[in-house]
């Protein structure tokens, strides 16, 4: 039995399956993604979706969708699903899918009358070419299928509308045709394994209607390109490979392409397995180094992003080399600002306060899986420059105050990762002594002189390390821990935040942590009694003023509530670190349980994966982006902590 499997009855069953998406990329950037039943529900979904250099790097729409239509006895049945203005579903192709699953591809089977056909979708690894093998399993007369490419050629965000300015021409290829809409986009190369009867009828198909674009109050309806269809008549027992790409392949090539391809691929047998997978997608590869995506379809590389799902991304995944290689091109990014003060091209964001912080974090995480020795070698300079850097003040939105506490300004713009803004303005306006700015910076000052004690010529620096923390550890419980038990969230002044927020999780889920053993638990008990839900942490105790668990309605509904209420799955890490830190061996039982929420997600949203966010109040759905980086990673961290536990 397929661990990711879904029967007749919820596939045809609209209510469920439109809720339910896959992701697949090529680790290079492009990607595929659209509902269990392949229609259409956000302006980002697509076959194929790649970006484009010349267009910054945007994800693009060339290849929306791709009706096929089984044809026996002059009788077509179009297995095609699309929502059209008014609400209207056509032509209802759902009606005949017997099952799905995607333990290795997804992989949709058909039933028409006596026909079974199999449709499965695969990115080649770093190229942008997504194919789609379609094999007649079963048949007791002449079959014939055809294709429907719907094109869109617009940037993901935008919606396509009817005009006159495309480039109609649909010249030959080898089995098919390549297409490109407008200029300065790349040629689309429409292929098959075997020679199609091509006829060429272009039109406008138009009042496609996005319903999940409907619902977070953006526009939601357009057009797209039909340039004509394909025909092949096909066998019982044959397969046809359909090939989407921006160079012409030889038709010849195809099948070994998919099967060298799958034989690469890690199986969806498990939770891990499908947090592996999901990890794996949001890995960038590109010529100016490796990167990761924080989220999908909407996500950009971002340097917090990039460090704080680093470890569990790659380490907890045995991937050692990518963790480096990532790692060495955010060195160089963050090299770059410290030194010169150049914002990176390529990584938004390394300009934020706390981003060397969590790269301190993330190589602290190296250590402790591959040894300080290790990690000397090659982080050891790095890590010094990054703590110096902070030291001496060279930063311009953070510094270390005399009494060793680090003070940030995010009163006209976001600080910390709390980053909502609304007409240009903070939402959540965190500004002063952060906590978790400072639990981290005496975690990155505790860690580096560790690291450094033993190396003769960071000695003295490693006792100024270890002297500004120590002399930061009293003023930090003095500060934040209040007479009820928890942390300010943070201190301005005389004015101290009591909002009950998750920033406090961190600070008692580290390394080396400011409090003690009975000060975490403290913590750690209000964490769990206002922030805990099975879908992580929520941003605001429902105590606090302000609680907004729901993300919906207007961008400015969904802007103010992003931090106020809904849960963060990544938090949970921080949180079982903590957990388990004061309960030991006696709460991993605990730690096992609470991740039963985040597997049954599995087969919800994203299949495979996690959303960026969780309302805060039952039944905790799923929104926001539909695969994160950092939630994804903390889960796969705290899945590999549990492992150690139980060796």
């Amino acid at each position: 039995m397929s661990y990711l499997k879904f029967d007749k009855n919820l596939m045809i069953n609209l209510e469920q399956s439109l809720s339910k998406e896959m992701l697949r990329t090529n680790q290079s950037g492009a990607y595929h993604c659209t509902t269990v039943v392949d229609c259409n529900t956000r302006k980002q979904h697509g076959l194929l979706v790649i970006p484009i250099p010349e267009f910054d790097n945007a994800p693009h729409v060339l290849l929306s969708a791709m009706d096929v239509t089984v044809v026996q006895h002059d009788a077509p049945f179009n297995l095609g699903l699309h929502r059209y203005q008014g609400g209207v579903y056509s032509p209802n192709g759902h009606k005949y899918i017997r099952e799905f699953d995607c333990e290795s591809v997804p992989r949709t089977t058909y039933r028409v009358g006596g026909v079974i056909l199999t449709k499965e979708k695969m990115f080649i690894s770093h190229e942008n070419r997504l194919l789609i093998r379609y094999t007649l399993v079963d048949a007791h007369s002449a079959t014939t299928l055809r294709f429907k490419p719907m094109l869109a050629f617009r940037e993901a965000n935008a919606l396509c509308l009817a005009n006159d300015q495309l480039n109609a021409e649909c010249p030959d290829t080898a089995n098919g045709v390549s297409c490109c809409l407008y200029p300065g986009y790349p040629t689309l190369f429409m292929q098959f394994s075997r020679k199609p009867d091509w006829k060429y009828d272009p039109n406008w198909y138009k009042g496609f209607e996005y319903v999940k674009d409907m619902e977070r109050g953006v526009p939601y309806v357009e057009d797209l390109w039909v340039p004509g269809t394909f025909e092949i008549p096909i066998k019982k027992g044959e397969s046809i490979i359909f090939s989407a790409g921006l160079s012409e392949v030889s038709p010849r090539s195809l099948a070994k392409m998919w099967e060298n391809e799958i034989a690469s691929r890690t199986c969806r047998t498990s939770f891990f397995n499908c947090l592996k997978n999901a990890a794996k997608q949001c890995y960038l590869k590109e010529p100016s180094g490796e990167y990761i995506i924080s989220s999908y379809p909407w996500g950009k590389v971002r340097a917090r992003d990039t460090f704080m799902a680093l470890p569990g991304s790659t380490i907890s995944i045995g991937h050692r080399k990518d963790f480096e290689d990532i790692m060495g091109s955010a060195e160089t990014a963050l090299r770059n600002y410290m030194d010169k003060g150049e914002l990176d091209k390529r990584i938004h964001g390394i300009d934020l306060p706390d981003v060397g912080l969590w790269a301190v974090w993330a190589l602290q995480q190296y250590a402790k899986s591959y040894g300080q020795e290790d990690a000397r070698k090659n982080y050891l300079p790095l890590i010094s420059e990054i703590i110096d850097y902070y030291l001496d003040n060279r930063h311009p939105n953070i510094r270390v105050e005399d009494n060793g506490l680090v003070y940030t300004v995010g009163t006209s713009t976001p600080a910390s990762w709390m980053n909502a803004t609304l007409n240009g303005h903070p939402v959540v306006p965190r500004t002063g002594y952060l906590v978790e700015f400072n639990a981290m910076w005496y975690n990155a000052l505790m860690f580096a002189s560790a690291l450094a004690e033993d190396v003769p010529e960071y000695g003295s620096a490693s006792q100024r390390w270890k002297s500004t923390a120590e002399k930061l550890k009293p003023v930090f419980v003095d500060t934040f821990l209040n007479d009820y038990g928890y942390l300010y969230d943070y201190v301005n002044g005389t004015y101290a935040d009591p909002s009950v927020r998750p920033n406090m999780a961190i600070a008692i889920g580290l390394d080396y942590s400011p409090l003690d053993r009975r000060q975490r638990k403290s913590v750690l008990d209000v964490v769990t009694r206002e922030l805990l839900t099975p879908k992580g942490l929520r941003t605001l105790s429902p105590k606090s003023f302000g609680y907004r668990p729901f993300y919906l309605g207007s961008p400015e509904d969904r802007e103010m509530a992003l931090h106020n209420g809904p849960s963060r799955p990544w938090l949970f890490g921080f949180y079982a670190d903590a957990y388990l830190r004061v309960f030991g061996h006696s709460g991993v039982g605990y730690i096992d349980r609470m991740l039963i929420g985040y597997e049954d997600e599995m087969t919800q949203g994203c299949v495979g994966s996690l959303s960026q966010l969780y309302d805060g109040n039952p039944p905790f759905t799923g929104r926001g982006a539909i695969s994160h980086a950092v939630n994804v990673a903390e889960i796969l961290r705290t899945l590999t902590t549990l492992k150690k536990f139980n060796m």
